[in-house]
């Protein structure tokens, strides 16, 4: 798998501080520093669904790893001490201008991946679904977030990428491959009235 090259200038602009474990404790660190190293850390990932339709988003090509490459619908990490459900309703809101949702925590996952350059996804992540209608979601992309989105059957997205693996997040495609069964839930019951 070919994996696009690390936006260090894009990198270094952000001084995030994220949760991540050292020696067996949650320490806040630098988000940059935790994937350089491989160190594990907590993450966050929403997938919106209607039935077996979900909305994905190719990251924006300023992205420090795996730029102009698809993914759920939003992923991320919390800041130090930040809830995982504020955290997903926040990035909803910040990645692609979605407000009105109430994600709802379907699991913890842990996963370790190689993201290019040198760097390493060891996520542990709090998985939400949120479901809503396809024509009812207004999308405010951010340009420095998200290149662009698209809606797509479940299973069309799994054939895509096991055909294209390349073009898609190595998270992405262990969710798919892994963690199916989580996403296609009765996302109905997760509907905002």
């Amino acid at each position: 798998m070919t994996i696009p090259a690390v936006n260090l200038q894009q990198a270094g602009s952000q001084m995030t501080m994220i949760p991540a474990w050292v020696n067996g404790f949650l320490t806040p660190m630098e988000k940059l520093e935790v994937h350089q190293k491989g160190i594990r850390h907590k993450a966050v990932s929403v997938f919106v669904m209607d039935g077996t339709s979900v909305l994905v988003q190719r990251r924006a090509l300023s992205k420090y790893h795996t730029p102009g490459l698809w993914a759920n619908t939003c992923c991320t990490h919390p800041h130090w001490d930040e809830d995982p459900s504020i955290c997903a309703v926040r990035r909803l809101k910040d990645e692609l201008g979605i407000t009105g949702l109430q994600p709802m925590f379907r699991d913890q996952i842990e996963y370790r991946a190689d993201v290019g350059d040198g760097m390493i996804e060891h996520e542990v992540v709090d998985l939400f679904v949120a479901a809503e209608k396809i024509g009812s979601l207004h999308l405010d992309l951010d340009p420095n977030e998200v290149a662009e989105t698209r809606w797509v059957d479940i299973y069309d997205l799994a054939a895509e990428v096991a055909q294209d693996p390349d073009i898609f997040t190595p998270w992405l495609q262990i969710y798919l491959a892994d963690h199916l069964d989580l996403v296609l839930t009765d996302s109905e019951k997760f509907r905002s009235e």
